[in-house]
């Protein structure tokens, strides 16, 4: 028996989002679920579990199963630093003051 996996409450959520988004995607273009087990190289049990949303499913059969589905593009943007604003405001806090050339040597 696999021991559960902790993880908080929001990220549970979102992954249950992704598995049911990833069902609907594969319904909306008529994929069933051997098809689509086929094209990823993977179990038909491993995509059940990414419907459901279990965090036991590797990121690589997530990514699998997305670009089946004609959307592993996505996964680009999941951290860019583009929608990373609480990042980008710690980074500009540690900005200097000022910039100084580096001294040249005589």
């Amino acid at each position: 028996m696999k021991k559960p996996v902790n993880l908080p409450i929001p990220v549970i959520k979102v992954l249950r989002k992704l598995g049911n988004d990833i069902s609907d995607a594969r319904r909306r273009h008529r994929v069933t679920i051997e098809i689509m087990a086929e094209r990823a190289g993977l179990s038909r049990a491993t995509i059940g579990k990414i419907e459901k949303g279990d965090p036991t499913a590797s990121m690589g059969a997530y990514g699998s199963v997305l670009f089946v589905l004609g959307l592993a593009d996505r996964l680009n943007d999941l951290v860019d630093a583009a929608h990373d604003l609480t990042g980008r405001q710690l980074e500009e806090e540690k900005l200097p003051k000022r910039v100084r050339l580096p001294k040249k040597k005589k």
